[in-house]
This record gives structure tokens, sequence and C-alpha cells, in this order.
């Protein structure tokens, strides 16, 4: 088996050569593949801020500082899983279900190999393409969501199609099933009063950041656990689930968010649940400072990796 792997030769400094996420080969093959990093630079869905297109270039830019070895788990990634930079799906700026083909085109196959695609946004419309190539081969799968917005809604300027609807077009397409899927850390004024209690009514466990705060990170994991155990999950992170004092950089900032600390303490621990397809959204790079909410998003990308490494060094076990 051929192994993609992060270069370990320091034969350049980090800051030198073509960026690709972790230094990994930019090779476009499935073959003896575990995890593809897929750009996907569109940001036409987004409705205050633009400029999220931009988000998998400066990502990769900051990756190059992530290194290969968790010092949590105590693991090499590289010692279980073959990773590659597959590059960005082509994109069409302003032609979402263009966009939406493209991605299914790139995607599906890897899902029908077996690979888990690790997706950089773009604002969160992506989440839609995604979700259909998923299907192709899955089914409906299992939502988890990080997000301070729940992204149910039914139309944004009379549009159904943009980065607060694609996961109630999921749930019209048969993509998920929103009965065994879960949206954490919403929070933030809203535009109807109702829209929790709507995102609950079409069957989605709803924890808001007040709830999650009140009932702790242990108890977080253990319900998250509890609902998704033998399910295949799809799990979606939308940087704006941070409070924007330490992710700045994103379209529709919401204040009083949970902190870094709080995120990666509840992604570390879901390495039993059987991920089949990952994403990081909503980095806009032209708001960001000192490239915080860039750095934010790699090392969240290296946390995603790691809980794929963990399930193939459970499976090997």
């Amino acid at each position: 088996m051929v192994k993609y792997k992060q270069d370990p030769t320091f034969s350049q400094p980090r800051f030198s050569g073509i960026s690709t996420f972790m230094r990994l080969p930019h090779v476009q093959t499935l073959e003896d593949v575990d995890v593809a990093v897929v750009g996907v630079p569109f940001d036409t869905g987004q409705t205050f801020r633009t400029g999220a297109r931009l988000g998998p270039q400066s990502i990769r830019n900051f990756s190059s500082l992530v290194r290969c070895s968790s010092n949590y788990h105590k693991i090499n990634i590289f010692d279980y899983v073959s990773a590659v930079d597959y590059g960005d799906v082509p994109v069409v700026p302003g032609f979402i279900q263009d966009t939406y083909k493209n991605m299914v085109d790139v995607l599906a196959p890897m899902y029908e190999k077996g690979i888990v695609p690790i997706v950089m946004g773009g604002d969160h419309s992506v989440a839609l393409g995604e979700l259909r190539a998923a299907a192709k081969h899955y089914g409906p799968v299992s939502l988890l969501l990080f997000d301070s917005h729940t992204d149910t809604v039914d139309s944004y300027f009379g549009q159904k199609f943009t980065h607060g609807t694609p996961f109630r077009r999921a749930v019209d397409e048969g993509l998920i099933d929103p009965h065994k899927s879960m949206l954490v850390g919403m929070r933030g004024p809203l535009n109807n009063i109702d829209e929790y209690d709507e995102a609950r009514d079409m069957g989605f466990d709803v924890i808001t950041t007040d709830e999650l705060l009140d009932m702790g990170v242990p108890a977080l994991i253990s319900k998250i656990k509890e609902t998704l155990k033998e399910e295949r999950v799809f799990l979606s992170f939308d940087v704006d689930f941070i409070d924007p004092a330490f992710a700045p950089g994103t379209g529709t900032p919401e204040v009083n968010g949970v902190y870094p600390r709080e995120a990666f303490q509840i992604l570390r621990q879901l390495s039993d649940l059987e991920l089949i397809g990952l994403d990081v959204v909503e980095v806009l790079p032209a708001y960001d400072q000192g490239e915080i909410t860039s750095a934010l998003a790699a090392n969240i990308m290296f946390e995603m990796m790691c809980l794929v490494a963990l399930n193939k060094k459970a499976k090997q076990s």
C-alpha cells in the first residue's frame, strides 16, 4: 500500500514551497487513500459578508505549521491513515446548482471507496453538495452540526439554496435522518422566535450554547454518543460555533460562544463515532486578524484527522 503522508524531510522551511494542507502531497488519486482533504472555495450562498471562497487557501497556508503527531491522543496520524490534499472542487461562482453537481462528481467516488473526505469551505451552503454525494453511497446519514445557527431556515430573500438553508434542503431531499441528528451551539438573536422549535419539529435534537454550558462538556459528549452510536455520521463544523473573540474571520459572527478549549474537548472524544465525512466552513480571511481563524480551522481539521486515525487504529486492534 502506498502511504501518502506529510512531508517529513524538512528539506524546505515551512514558509516555502507550494501550499497544501499540512504539506500533504497534492495527488488526485483514490487509490490507497484513507483521507482526502478537499477545498470548496464557494461563497455565493452567503447572506451577509462574502469572502469565504478564500477560506481553503488561507487554511492551507497556515496549516504548514500543523505537525503530524497528537500529544493528547499519543499517535502519529500517518501511522494509521494515508492522506492527500486532493485540491479544490471546480466551483462555478454565482451558480450554486452547477457547483453542487461538480461537488458530487468529485466527492461521490470518494464515498464509494470508503475514503473520508475532509472538506474546507467556502460558506455552509456547500454542505448540501457534500450530503448529496454521501447519500449516493450511504443513503440518509446522521448529522452532527457545530454551529451558532441551525441552517434549517426554509429560504432567504426567496432563495431556497443559501448558507442558512442546507440542512432544511437535506431533510427535504432525504439525505439525512433528522431524528438521529444533533445541532449544537445555537445562539444569538433570531429572525423567527420559533426557529429552534421548528428545527426540533423536523426531528433534530437542538442544543443551544446556553444549554451546552449548563450541562457541561462531559454530559454533552455522553448525549452525542448515545444519540449517534451505530450511526453513519457526517460532522459539520462552522467556525462561528466558536466565540468571535477567537474566530473573528467569519461571515455571520455571533457573540457569547464557546471557547476553543471546549470545542477541542468535545471533538477529541468523538473517535468512536463512525464518521463518514467532515467539513470546516465559513472561514473568511478578510475579517481575520493575525490568521487566528485560519489557525483554528487548520487545527480543527487536524483533530478531525486524528479521529479518523483513531478509528482506523481501533479496527486494527
